[in-house]
């Protein structure tokens, strides 16, 4: 069956164009898949992840063959762009599978009995390069753009001579396009092709290829480097949580040794219950290394601190009273989120009371948010040293960074203090299912 008469110029440029509308539209669909995309970003793939992803590449381009043979549409059979692009992007292996899963259809019902010969060698070409080519980010460097990449390479070559692979891959395609042609001219339909009888339609034909394989890179090569910077941002992310709460854990560390210190003199027993409760806390630190934890750890977290804040203080002086609902127990919190506002209002609210002073510590579930109040009934802070205190004092500013980081808009964070009667700290967070880190945010947080 003949499937690539000698068309008119007009027809073969349309034909061209519908190839490459097919490539790129085919090409951005995969490219959406999450999964494709984590491949992608792998370099070095097991034997399970070669199968997926020649999966991915070679079904939907199967279809594409299948679309001309049983609807005559040959602008939809692009066999050879993608098992180079797959001998590129994945190897020999890759490309095979590839290249036969496409060139099925034409076999089986177009009796195009050369295309599985011509795929292998598609296959086995792509690669080959790839295996030769000892930066494997130049097969991502390869661009359509065909004059603008000749031009940088000549004059790379006049500078430094050295191999220049992207006029290898140039080449390839060019001498695969052609080989397909010649030997389709002399298969007499056992091979699928386009053909022209003007030269500068069969160069046309030629660029098409280079052209479509070039695309096909282009799109999975920005979907690769979006996926780079999401990692990077998530990378950035961690370091700047992790540098807020490296700033906090010395910060309390630092005021329970001087605890200790005090102590140790004249009630070496406390001193030593203090150094215990210490331990406890700093081994739950070092123990879990996770940013986000059901509030119950937290609050057990929370306990040993107040244990040691209320040895600090006496009983007498500090009352702790808690309100927790237990429907907030099992949400999830920011790990030492709590501790620095509580210190806050130890230090600032009853430290400076001389007959000492309660702590309320609240918790409630209102329509799927978690809301937690701190308040005390301490000297409160004046108004002129509340910047000091709320902006640039280490506890409270790190915890609204923290909470800036992790939630964006969607937390709340409010401070009331009344000069002689004390201060409230209330701060609202969305439910989130687990201990994963919510994404971040450009935009501030919502403070009243």
């Amino acid at each position: 069956m003949s499937v690539n008469p000698q068309v008119s110029p007009a027809l073969v440029f349309v034909t061209l164009l519908i190839k490459l509308g097919v490539l790129a539209s085919l090409a951005s669909i995969i490219a959406r898949f999450g999964q494709f995309r984590r491949l992608l970003f792998i370099e070095q793939r097991g034997p399970r992840q070669k199968l997926l992803f020649a999966t991915y590449l070679g079904v939907p381009f199967m279809l594409g063959v299948l679309a001309r043979l049983l609807a005559r549409y040959q602008g939809t059979d692009v066999d050879l762009e993608i098992t180079v692009v797959a001998g590129l992007l994945g190897g020999t292996i890759v490309g095979l599978v590839v290249g036969l899963m496409v060139s099925l259809p034409a076999v089986l019902i177009g009796h195009e009995i050369l295309a599985a010969p011509l795929a292998v060698l598609y296959a086995v070409v792509a690669g080959s390069a790839r295996w030769v080519c000892p930066d494997k980010e130049e097969v991502w460097k390869f661009t359509p753009f065909i004059d603008l990449s000749l031009y940088r390479s000549i004059k790379r070559r006049f500078q430094h001579p050295a191999m220049d692979w992207q006029i290898l891959f140039f080449l390839i395609c060019v001498i695969l396009e052609i080989t397909r042609i010649t030997l389709g001219r002399m298969a007499h339909g056992r091979l699928f092709y386009l053909e022209s009888p003007h030269p500068w339609t069969k160069v046309l034909i030629v660029l098409g290829t280079v052209i479509g394989v070039g695309l096909l890179l282009r799109i999975w090569n920005n979907t690769r480097m979006e996926r780079k910077l999401e990692e990077q941002e998530k990378v950035l992310m961690q370091a700047r949580v992790d540098a807020l709460i490296s700033q906090i854990n010395p910060h309390f560390l630092f005021n329970t040794l001087n605890t200790v210190s005090s102590l140790v003199r004249f009630d070496p027993d406390t001193a030593r219950t203090v150094v215990l409760k210490l331990s406890n806390i700093l081994r739950l630190r070092l123990k879990a290394q996770m940013h986000f934890l059901p509030l119950k750890q937290e609050l057990d977290f929370i306990d040993d601190y107040l244990d040691i804040e209320v040895v600090r203080f006496g009983r007498d002086k500090l009352q702790i009273r808690k309100e927790v609902d237990p429907e907030t127990l099992e949400m999830i919190v920011p790990s030492m989120v709590l501790q620095p506002l509580i210190e806050n209002a130890i230090g600032h609210g009853i430290g400076p009371k001389i007959e000492g002073g309660t702590i309320t510590l609240r918790t409630a579930r209102r329509n799927g948010r978690l809301a937690v109040e701190i308040i005390d009934d301490g000297v409160g802070i004046p108004e002129e040293r509340r910047p000091e205190i709320f902006d640039s004092g280490i506890g409270i500013s790190n915890v609204r960074e923290r909470l800036k980081v992790l939630y964006g808009q969607e937390f709340s964070f409010t401070i009331d203090s009344q000069p002689g009667k004390g201060t409230s700290i209330r701060l609202e967070i969305p439910e989130v299912s687990g201990p994963e880190m919510p994404a971040p945010t450009e935009s501030g947080p919502t403070e009243r």
